[in-house]
C-alpha cells in the first residue's frame, strides 16, 4: 500500500500523524509541501478526494490569507487554488493519501479511516 503525507515538520499534528503511520509499520512518501507544493492538477485531485472546496482546505488564520484578501466571496475556485499554490502555507495539514482516498490528519487518528 502506497501512502503519501503532505507534511510540515514544524506542525505538531503533522508530526503526530507521521508518527502514527510509522507506528503502524507504514513508511509513507513524505512531501514537505512548503518546500515542494503540489501542482495545480495534484491539488485539484486532493480537493476532489477530500470532497472539499479550496476555501475549506485553507488555513484562514494565516497572514497570507488576510494579506491576499482571500475572504472575498467573489473569488473563483481557480483564484483560490492559485493562491494556495503561490502560498502553500495556506494549505491545511497534514494531508494523507492512501487507497485512492485522502484525509486531513486533524486529529491524527483520521488517517485510520483510509488505511
Amino acid at each position: 500500500m502506497r501512502v503519501t503525507i503532505y507534511h510540515n515538520p514544524r506542525c505538531s499534528k503533522s508530526r503526530q500523524t507521521l508518527e502514527l503511520l510509522r507506528s503502524l509499520g507504514i513508511e509513507p512518501e513524505i512531501i514537505e509541501y512548503l518546500n515542494t507544493p503540489p501542482d495545480k492538477i495534484t491539488l485539484k485531485k486532493i480537493l476532489r478526494l477530500l470532497k472539499l472546496t479550496p476555501r475549506e482546505l485553507m488555513r484562514k488564520k494565516e497572514g497570507a490569507y488576510k494579506k491576499a484578501r482571500l475572504d472575498d466571496e467573489t473569488l473563483s475556485t481557480d483564484a483560490l487554488i492559485s493562491a494556495m499554490l503561490k502560498h502553500p502555507v495556506l494549505i491545511e495539514r497534514p494531508i494523507v493519501l492512501a487507497n485512492g482516498k485522502a484525509v486531513i490528519g486533524r486529529p491524527p487518528e483520521n488517517v485510520l479511516e483510509i488505511l
